[in-house]
Parts: C-alpha cells; structure tokens; sequence
C-alpha cells in the first residue's frame, strides 16, 4: 500500500488537526519520498515510518508538536537539517538501520541532533548504527594510515 492512501486510511475519518499518533510502518513511499503528510496535522505527536524505503525528509511538513520520530529501517542517507526548522520538538528520533555511509553525513547529523539537543533536551536519540560506522570508518583509515607508513619505511 503506498504512503498516500495509508495515510488517509490512518486519520480514520477525523479531522488532520485532531490526529496526535501515525503509524505508517510498512508502507511504500514512492520515489523515497514522504508524501500524504500535510501541515494540518498540528497536534502530531508520534510519527511512525519504519521500513517504508525512505530516501529523503525533504517533503516532512511543518510538525511543531511532534515529539516522537521513528525513521528506523529506511534508506536515508542525509538531509536531516530539515528536522531542525520542522520539528521543533522533538526528544526521541530513531535512525537505525539507515544507510547512511559516510562520515561527513555522520558529522552533519550529530551537529543537527546537538542543536536539537540544546534547544529542548531531547531524551533519546538512537544512533547506535552511526556510531558503529563512524567508529568502523576512523579503524579503516587509522589502519591505512598504518599501512602506509610502514609501506614507505620498507
């Protein structure tokens, strides 16, 4: 089921601004992109899109109450600055199981998640995956470095 109609089928018949949790885990979004959200969803507290193949937060609405975000199992790989200005908000993210590979989106996003931090205390930020690559990259290059240094001694 795409994004948009899951969407619609989630409000249950109420009214976007009444709707305050959404849980559209499991659906597909086309081109990777969010669509179906709109900027009446003003009491939106708890947004749920685990596992839809998302590539980009580009189309996220203005979601001034949202608190919680799971974004889990996806296939984003940066742009997260856009949480900063659209989710004022927000304590708790979860970006498991993206695919984010390189350590300057790593950088980018924690530099996102402190401000978001400082601004409200977020109280969660599950980034278990990012540190785990980041930590990986800084072996590689620290064992090329290694490698290389010896190399030029021989």
């Amino acid at each position: 089921m795409k994004m948009k109609k899951r969407s619609n089928l989630e409000l249950r018949n109420r009214a976007p601004e009444e709707v305050t949790e959404l849980v559209l885990d499991n659906c597909l979004c086309v081109n990777g992109e969010i669509e179906g959200l709109k900027d009446t969803l003003k009491q939106l507290e708890f947004l749920s899109m685990a596992n839809v193949e998302l590539r980009s937060l580009a189309q996220l609405p203005s979601l001034n109450k949202l608190q919680k975000l799971e974004l889990n199992d996806n296939i984003i790989s940066g742009g997260l600055e856009v949480l900063a200005e659209k989710c004022r908000n927000l304590t708790y993210l979860n970006l498991s199981g993206n695919k984010i590979k390189d350590l300057s989106t790593v950088e980018r996003t924690m530099r996102t998640v402190m401000k978001m931090m400082m601004r409200k205390k977020m109280k969660l930020v599950h980034l278990k995956d990012l540190r785990k690559k980041s930590r990986m990259r800084m072996k590689q290059a620290q064992n090329w470095e290694r490698e290389k240094k010896w190399a030029s001694h021989t």
